[in-house]
């Protein structure tokens, strides 16, 4: 093997190493803390899709980001994208950042008029 191809493989090799730990960091529950959490607002904006979706609620004057589920989840669970417009309250529970700087949750319950759709019930503590 050439000193060029030797340099080109492991130039490739970390770049694979650093993105996939990025979509990790990102995409899995690394970044929140432990113990349930719950916030109940208003949405204020909605981005839905892959990865995931995203909420932007307004709890009291501050804001909130909640991480919802991708679109097969919320239809698991029974939750239509109808429900998750602007000006509608809810109550996500769910997980916290593990940063007490930052607001924001990962949703694994969205309470809707009294309704639960459990995003990932089994990562449920009740």
């Amino acid at each position: 093997m050439s000193y060029r191809s030797m340099i080109a493989r492991i130039f490739v090799a970390c770049l694979t190493l650093v993105g996939s730990s990025a979509a990790l960091a990102h995409h899995g529950w690394a970044w929140t803390g432990d113990g349930a959490f719950k916030v109940t607002g208003t949405i204020e904006r909605v981005t839905l899709g892959n990865p995931h979706g995203v909420l932007i609620l307004d709890v009291d004057g501050e804001k909130w980001t909640a991480e919802v589920g991708q679109p097969w989840r919320h239809q698991r669970a029974g939750l239509p994208d109808e429900k998750l417009i602007k000006g509608v309250t809810l109550t996500v529970v769910g997980k916290r950042s593990a940063d007490p700087k930052e607001r924001r949750v990962k949703a694994e319950r969205v309470v809707i008029d009294g309704r639960n759709y459990d995003l990932y019930p089994g990562r449920l503590a009740d």
